[in-house]
Parts: C-alpha cells; sequence; structure tokens
C-alpha cells in the first residue's frame, strides 16, 4: 500500500489501541476489519496486534482461508460463552452468597435465577474481556469485527445493561448492610463489596473506552444502496448518542464506469443512492471512502493485503448521472414449489446482506394474490428493521394494510419488553402499598424490583415474536411470513425459548413459593400467556404441515459457510427446510467483470448443489433496485412454480 497517498485514519494511524468495524450484515466488514489488522501488523511488525470478532456467525477464519497471519497479528473468534462460563465458575460463590444475604428467596431459588440469568449475557463478559486486555495493554492495537447492526447498538449500550445487573446484585448486598451498622453500629466493606466495586469499575473503564476519540474509533461499513444507508444513518446517530467517534465511513464494492449494461446500471443506482448523502446532517465532518467491486472474492492473505488497493475518497456533492437506462429485469432459474395453503409460518433466514427481507417481501405478496381470502401478515423480528425501506411504505409496531390480503409491521421489541418490566414493577408497589402501609420493607421490594432485570437478554426479541402467534386466529390472519435477524442471532434466538421457559418457570415458582408475600396477578397472567406463546412457538417450528424456514444465501464462500451452520441448526432443532434461494446471482455476460464474478459464483452454485442436494435451490441473479410493490410483486411471481405447492418436509 501506497502510504503517501490520501488515506483514512485508521489506515495511517500508529496503531489504534481498540478499532471497531460494524455495519448491516453481508456489506464486507469482516473483509474490512481483517484487512486493517493485517495492514497495521504488516507496517508495524514489532507490536502485538489483535484482530476479533464478536459476532456469533465468525467469518474470520474464513476471511483468511488458511492463510497464516504473521506472527505479531493474533486472529480470535471470541468464544463468548466460554468467557460467561469463565466467570460463573470463578464467582459462582460470590454470586450465591450476595443474592443469599439480601433476600428471602432459598438457595435453590438463587441458584436457578443465576444460571437462567447469565446465558445472554456472554457477549457482555467477551466484552469485558477486550476491554480488559485494552487497559492492561496486553496489545498494541485491536480490530474488532463486530455483529451486524442492530445487534452492534445492543453491543455499544451494554454498560447500561451491565449497570443495571450490577444494582440488581448491589441491591442484594444493601440490606445485609444497613442491618450490619443497625446491630454492630458499623459495617466494613469486605470481599463481596470489592467484587462487586471491581464490576462496577471495568464498566465505567469499557464506557470511557468506547468514548474516548483518541484510544477508540468506530468504522461503519455500508454499501451504496438504499436499505445499507438507511441502517448506517440509524448506526451513526446511535453512535453519536452515546459519543463513540466516528471520522471515515466506507462504501463497499462501487461498480466501474462500463459499457455492461448490468455494470452500468448498477453504478447508476450506487451514484444516485450516495449523492443523497451530501444533504444528511449526520455525515457532516464525516469522509466517505470507496472501494470497487473486485472480480473476485476477496480470502487469503493476498486478496487481504490488496484489499485497500482501490481505495479512493468519495465526494458526494458531484451531482449523480441520470442516464436513461432500462430498469434489468428479475431472473430466477430452478423457482421452487410454492408454500402450501394450509402453512400458518414461513421465516425467512440467512447472512446479513443476502435479500432475506426482499424475498420475505415478495413471497407474502405472492402468497396474498395466489390464496385470496388468505389474510397474511409479514413482520421483522431483525433489530435493525429494514421492511419499510424494502416495501418502500412507512410501517410501525402495528399491523398496516400493504396490498389486498397482505399487512406488515415491524416489531418494537425493547419498547414492548420494557413494557411488560414497568407493568411488573407498577402492580408490585401497589400490593405493596396496600398490604404493608406502615411497614419498610425498603430492601425486599429492591429485590423484587429487579427481578426482570435478572431476565436473559434476547427475552425481548423472543417475546415479541412469540406474541405475534396470538395474530393465527379465525378473526385475525391466516399466515406469518418472518424476516429474521441474521444468521448467527437467529440461531441463537430458535434455541432460547428453552432457557426462556427455564426462567419463566423459576419466576412461576418463587410467585408460588411466596403467594402469601407477593400476590401480583395482572403480571402473572401476562407471563403465563408468554408461556403458552412460547409452547405454541415451539410446536409449530417443528410441525412441517404448518412452518417453513426458507435459507436465503449469496455465492460466496463466506455465505455458504452460514447457510451450513443455518442449516446444521434447523436440523438439530427439528425446522423443515424446504427451500433455499442463492441471490444475487451474476448472469452470463461478455464483460470481464461480469465474466469472472459469474464463474467464481458458478463454482459455489455447484458446491452448494453438491452440499444440499435434497434442498431444492432457486437461482436469483441481479436485476434493478427491487423495492416498492410493483417490483417485488413481480418477483414473487418468478420465486415459486405457478400453481404448485410445497409438500411437508418429513
Amino acid at each position: 500500500m501506497n502510504d503517501h497517498r490520501d488515506l483514512p485514519g485508521y489506515l495511517r494511524a500508529e496503531c489504534w489501541p481498540l478499532l471497531l468495524f460494524g455495519g448491516k450484515g453481508g456489506v464486507g466488514k469482516t473483509t474490512a476489519s481483517a484487512a486493517t489488522a493485517l495492514d497495521t501488523a504488516t507496517r508495524h511488525p514489532q507490536q502485538s496486534i489483535l484482530l476479533v470478532s464478536t459476532d456469533p456467525a465468525h467469518s474470520l477464519q474464513d476471511s483468511f482461508a488458511g492463510g497464516e497471519p504473521p506472527p505479531n497479528l493474533k486472529v480470535v473468534e471470541l468464544d463468548s460463552q466460554a468467557c460467561l462460563q469463565g466467570f460463573k465458575e470463578r464467582n459462582r460463590e460470590r454470586l450465591m452468597q450476595i443474592a443469599a444475604r439480601g433476600t428471602f428467596l432459598d438457595e435453590e431459588d438463587i441458584e436457578r435465577f443465576l444460571e437462567l440469568a447469565l446465558p445472554g449475557m456472554d457477549e457482555l463478559m467477551g466484552f469485558l474481556e477486550i476491554s480488559h486486555w485494552v487497559k492492561e495493554r496486553t496489545y498494541d492495537g485491536i480490530v474488532l469485527d463486530t455483529a451486524p447492526t442492530g445487534h452492534t447498538l445492543r453491543l455499544m449500550g451494554m454498560p447500561d445493561q451491565m449497570r443495571l445487573w450490577l444494582e440488581a446484585l448491589d441491591s442484594l448486598l444493601a440490606k445485609h448492610r444497613y442491618m450490619k451498622k443497625l446491630f454492630r453500629g458499623s459495617y466494613e466493606r469486605d470481599d463481596l463489596d470489592h467484587f462487586i466495586e471491581d464490576l462496577v469499575a471495568s464498566v465505567k473503564e469499557m464506557e470511557k473506552l468506547l468514548k474516548d476519540h483518541r484510544r477508540c474509533r468506530f468504522v461503519p461499513v455500508m454499501l451504496a444502496e438504499t436499505m445499507s444507508i438507511e441502517e448506517t444513518l440509524d448506526l451513526l446517530r446511535e453512535l453519536r448518542r452515546l459519543g463513540i467517534g466516528t471520522a471515515d465511513v466506507v462504501v463497499n464494492r462501487l461498480y466501474p464506469d462500463s459499457p455492461c449494461d448490468l455494470c452500468q446500471d448498477a453504478r447508476v443506482r450506487q451514484l444516485q443512492a450516495v449523492s443523497r448523502l451530501a444533504h444528511e446532517e449526520l455525515f457532516a465532518g464525516v469522509r466517505l471512502w470507496g472501494v470497487p467491486m473486485y472480480p473476485r472474492e476477496v480470502r487469503g492473505l493476498d486478496g487481504l493485503r490488496a484489499f485497500w488497493d482501490g481505495l479512493a475518497a468519495l465526494d458526494v456533492s458531484v451531482p449523480a448521472p441520470h442516464p436513461d437506462l432500462p430498469p434489468i429485469p428479475p431472473q430466477v432459474q430452478h423457482p421452487l414449489a410454492l408454500p402450501a395453503a394450509a402453512a400458518s409460518l414461513l421465516v425467512f433466514a440467512g447472512k446479513g446482506g443476502v435479500g432475506k427481507t426482499t424475498m420475505a417481501c415478495a413471497t407474502a405478496l405472492r402468497l396474498a394474490r395466489t390464496y385470496a381470502g388468505k389474510r397474511v401478515l409479514l413482520f421483522s423480528a431483525d433489530p435493525a428493521h429494514s421492511l419499510a425501506d424494502c416495501l418502500n411504505l412507512p410501517l410501525g409496531p402495528a399491523p398496516q394494510p400493504v396490498a389486498a390480503g397482505l399487512w406488515a409491521m415491524e416489531m418494537d421489541a425493547a419498547a414492548d419488553f420494557a413494557a411488560l418490566k414497568q407493568q411488573y414493577q407498577t402492580e408490585l408497589a401497589q400490593f405493596l402499598a396496600q398490604l404493608l402501609p406502615n411497614l419498610d420493607l425498603t430492601f425486599d421490594r429492591d429485590v423484587m424490583e429487579r427481578i426482570m432485570d435478572l431476565s436473559p437478554p434476547g427475552i425481548d426479541e423472543l417475546m415479541a415474536v412469540a406474541a405475534v402467534m396470538d395474530f393465527l386466529t379465525p378473526k385475525g390472519y391466516d399466515l406469518l411470513v418472518l424476516d429474521a435477524a441474521p444468521t448467527g442471532h437467529l440461531i441463537r434466538l430458535l434455541e432460547l425459548p428453552e432457557i426462556i421457559e427455564g426462567w419463566l418457570k423459576v419466576v412461576f415458582g418463587i410467585f408460588l413459593k411466596y403467594r402469601k408475600i407477593f400476590r401480583l396477578p395482572g403480571i402473572v397472567d401476562r407471563l403465563v400467556r408468554l408461556s403458552k406463546d412460547l409452547k405454541r412457538l415451539r410446536a409449530t417450528l417443528r410441525d412441517p404441515a404448518k412452518a417453513s424456514l426458507y435459507g436465503v444465501s449469496i455465492l460466496t464462500e463466506m455465505s455458504f459457510a452460514e447457510t451450513a451452520d443455518l442449516l446444521a441448526a434447523c436440523a438439530r432443532l427439528a425446522i423443515p427446510v424446504p427451500g433455499l434461494f442463492l441471490n444475487l446471482a451474476t448472469p452470463r455476460r461478455a464483460d470481464p467483470l461480469c465474466a469472472s464474478l459469474f464463474a467464481r459464483e458458478s463454482r459455489l452454485g455447484e458446491r452448494f448443489a453438491a452440499t444440499f442436494p435434497h434442498t431444492p435451490q432457486a437461482l436469483v441473479c441481479r436485476q434493478s433496485d427491487p423495492r416498492g410493490l410493483a417490483r417485488l410483486t413481480a418477483l414473487g411471481e418468478l420465486l415459486y412454480l405457478p400453481g404448485a405447492s410445497t409438500p411437508p418436509v418429513p
């Protein structure tokens, strides 16, 4: 790389203690982070560099493709579960003592709560581990490949989540401190107090690090397309709110100026998409950097070393061209059989950025047209919603009419769970005020109020998905179509019901055991309803006559690996998969770039067919921006065979 040309700060600086890459799934943030870490390690051979991933669907090793990094570069796909397990093993006795000191719960109750409250804290423990490495200067520089946008935002907000958890633990010690001081006249802080204080200090250090623009920088990676831009705006907005520094944004896979109709159509749409950024206040003071579309997939040491060679500053103030090009129509080879009329739940899943939202929208429109008289509800469980952008319609947390027989909604999972917590606290306060108006239960009240803060993270998303099952009624909807979260988090979501059902059993057990002390009928009814919804969701997902999961992938090695993980998880969970959509395929063209992409993708297509021989696979070619009802409807007509429906998968 030429060090004398204009370069972004993350490629010029000596070494960032913490450099984070993030964005919508599938935009190339793993490639960008790996290429940056390799470049930094090569330029500074005397410094130790760590490249680490927090994405549950790791792809760093795939990016290196077996290549051996230089000796000063360590590559780690962080096992957050191992970080959590280590924390539990080191501190179980302390956690048990804290809980026992400050509550009327017995040892069995405490054991269960601690076991169930901690799953989902794994990502947090992993991030605390990274924060510790920065604090101790274990490495001169750390490059972090984060999870897709919605979950990255959750990760950036983890200091707040950890603070709630620590406040819950501290409230358990408060009663013990008070009683000691009352009867002994003084209280000396002991090992448990120091344990809490050390954790609080770690969280403060993590928060301080994220907001220190000299030690930490966040680099968003995006594509020059509307949905990726919208998600990047959401990311920048939240990063600004959190005080996390951003100076550069990478716009990946820009098409060259070419006589090829496919490349020219893509280039014009990309230039038009990024030109709007000149009017976006959030991009003021942020430099945009373009990376070209490379003929070969960027994998291995040579590919990663060359990744930044085509980097150039983007000037979005230049007006975008508006040539009169005919749109590239959709083309589909080997369309799938239409989902059966009796189906009640369809899930569209895959790596971020592969087009699962597009496939879900096109399918919902096709089914609403084909099965006239049926009521179809299309909804999103991805924390970074893109349904509204895809449909080009305003959507909210309540069903909105989209077309004849079709409604759509984007669930606000966090708000729904916040409402549940508020209902719990209100009902608890009302009960205590009525029962014991003259008795001070300050400490036990505080413990009970914080029970919801000890719920497994991820419960909000699962609650929202489960709650949608209530729409499957004779007076509601006949079919639900789910645009799911990216692969890694979807797999975790599908596996969460057992954890959350266990959590609910503990909560119910406590309410039953201490029913003479705490009577909360409203919240108990709400949790009973959640339990029933979860059981119904699990039963529906495993019934091939009622539910199916459609995988969506693109023809790259990384997406292939993630699709293999998804199908393995579905087999493990007994969820039927009647078909795959291999999306954004390059049709055969004489143009050198398209010809190279076509050859590469054809080899991947053969590999998909050989690896999953019993799963039908539809090939969906690149087309003009498939947004809006007209284009999605046209695509939906091609995705499935006319008039045929999918037989149940055994």
